[in-house]
């Protein structure tokens, strides 16, 4: 069997590592985080994201909630603090998808991932560099508390919009990544602050943090 480390010399930045990825190997290699951000230079919280918010188009209750509510605030914090790569816990970093559950994503997405690889490119820089990580982990911060919240039918659509966050990250587009924070905005005023639940659960969290 194939590993992740394996396919490091076959893989560049992007959509077309991701394609990469899926494709070649074993369908039942395990691919640990840890390996599969290893290789990637300025798009790993890209990658580290898209791999995070799989579990969102996963139909069965709570799972979006478990697992990619707190993988998706566990980057955008580390994007708001302004680390440049990803840090990854020891558990998180020696888990990730089988090579098969990415496949089948990217099977379901291809048609749409193959014309955003041709429409998708770095342009408007300032907005992927360190100022705009801040804002982009601020927004992913928030997005990840509304995922965690038990919203109904809310998954496909956060889902959706971190998947927009992701590939403008993996492809350093300012210009993407600008609509996927205006919609990112537009999302917490709706589903946050005039529900009342962004607000209460951050307020819970930070009261634990104080005691």
């Amino acid at each position: 069997m194939s590993s992740p480390a394996d396919d490091a010399d076959a893989r560049g930045d992007g959509i077309g590592a991701l394609l990469e990825l899926a494709r070649s190997g074993h369908p039942d290699d395990a691919l640990p985080l840890r390996e599969i951000l290893g290789d990637l230079q300025d798009s790993a919280f890209g990658m580290f994201l898209l791999i995070a918010v799989i579990p969102s188009f996963i139909p069965i209750p709570g799972v979006a909630g478990a697992i990619s509510g707190p993988l998706v605030m566990l980057i955008g914090a580390q994007m708001l603090v302004g680390l440049r790569r990803p840090w990854l816990p020891g558990p998180i970093g020696r888990r990730g998808p089988k090579r098969r559950t990415l496949a089948r994503f990217v099977g379901a997405a291809s048609r749409w991932l193959d014309r955003l690889d041709r429409l998708l490119k770095p342009r408007l820089a300032s907005l992927t560099g360190a100022a705009g990580r801040h804002v982009s982990g601020l927004l992913l911060v928030l997005l990840g508390l509304l995922l965690a919240l038990p919203i109904p039918f809310t998954n496909y659509l956060f889902g959706g919009l971190l998947l927009v966050f992701a590939l403008a990250l993996l492809e350093r587009d300012g210009l993407v990544l600008l609509v996927a924070w205006l919609a990112g905005i537009a999302a917490i005023a709706v589903f946050g602050v005039l529900s009342g639940g962004l607000a209460d659960l951050a307020s819970g969290w930070l009261h634990r943090l104080s005691t």
